[in-house]
């Protein structure tokens, strides 16, 4: 059984908790330094990244979970987690600054401008439901970044070794795949 945590300190913890539970993972909603010890990987879930990044400081997290993040533990950031992961902000400074990515945020929009499409994700799967809540973008990737998914020509879906860092809100739907790909590349 796979031992995953959840940044629990805002956003949407609660949802990302019940999906792992249903693939059979134990979860750990981390809110301190000792909830991360002995994880297999680490969701950054949506929510704010200003009031996330606060919270990480507040909570003296932010430099132990780059260290797990440069030591190799497998992370997946969704949304406002993608902006924490991201190497550089085209409008801030980088926050945990560990995946060669480029983010861009609020790509798509205001949240009145919400909307929810069906990706074909070559690796994981055809008709996955994409929530964008003031959704940001990957503008550009380094080199060994693995795109895998576009919406109107925005990356909005990569991997970078053992980082996987994702636009949209797969948590917010009924459909699991995203997270068991996340799962499942944890070795």
């Amino acid at each position: 059984m796979k031992r995953i945590g959840v940044l629990a300190l805002q956003g949407a913890i609660r949802e990302h908790v019940k999906m792992l539970e249903a693939l059979n993972c134990e979860v750990i909603q981390v809110k301190h330094k000792k909830d991360l010890i002995n994880l297999d990987g680490l969701v950054l879930p949506g929510g704010e990244s200003t009031t996330m990044r606060k919270l990480l400081d507040r909570f003296d997290l932010l430099e132990p979970i780059r260290e797990l993040a440069q030591q190799g533990l497998p992370m997946f950031g969704t949304c406002a987690g993608l902006i924490l992961l991201a190497s550089h902000l085209v409008d801030d400074e980088a926050h945990l600054a560990v995946m060669d990515v480029i983010v861009a945020r609020n790509s798509f929009g205001r949240q009145v401008d919400s909307f929810e499409i069906q990706l074909d994700i070559p690796k994981i799967g055809i008709d996955i439901p994409a929530v964008f809540i003031r959704a940001p973008h990957i503008k550009a990737v380094g080199k060994n970044v693995e795109i895998l998914a576009e919406y109107e020509g925005k990356i909005i879906l990569a991997r970078d070794n053992h980082l996987l860092g994702c636009s949209f809100h797969p948590e917010l739907t009924g459909d699991s795949r995203i997270l068991e790909y996340f799962v499942s590349s944890m070795v």
